[in-house]
C-alpha cells in the first residue's frame, strides 16, 4: 500500500482553518500523522490532551462514502469526497459550537 499525503492546496485548506481557530483561542497545535493508506491531521486544544478532531485522507478509490472522513475524536462525524466536503461540516459543528458558547456567556 502506497503512502498518501496531503497536497499543497489541501494543506493550505486545513492550515487557514487552523489558523483562524487558533485566532479565536479555541485550538493550540496540530499533527500530521501518516498511518498505512492514509494521512490524518489532527487539532487539539491543548498538546496533552488527545484530538478534539481529525482529517483523515484515505488511499484514492478505499473509502466506500469518499476518500476523506472527519472524526471527533474517535468517532466517525462525515465523510466526503473531497476535502472542502468534510471541512465545509466541520466549520458549521464549529459555528454551532461558538454560537453556543456566546449565547451561555450571555445568560
Amino acid at each position: 500500500q502506497r503512502t498518501v499525503f496531503f497536497t499543497r492546496p489541501e494543506l493550505n485548506q486545513l492550515l487557514s482553518l487552523y489558523s483562524r481557530q487558533v485566532a479565536r483561542g479555541e485550538w493550540r497545535d496540530y499533527a500530521i500523522d501518516h498511518r498505512e493508506g492514509a494521512a490524518a491531521f489532527s487539532v487539539f486544544r491543548h498538546t496533552q490532551e488527545s484530538a478534539l478532531y481529525t482529517v483523515i485522507k484515505a488511499t484514492p478509490g478505499t473509502g466506500r462514502h469518499g476518500d476523506f472522513a472527519l472524526l471527533g475524536g474517535r468517532q466517525k462525524l462525515t465523510t466526503g469526497k473531497t476535502l472542502a466536503e468534510v471541512l465545509a461540516s466541520l466549520q458549521r459543528k464549529l459555528r454551532g459550537r461558538s454560537d453556543r458558547l456566546d449565547g451561555e456567556s450571555a445568560g
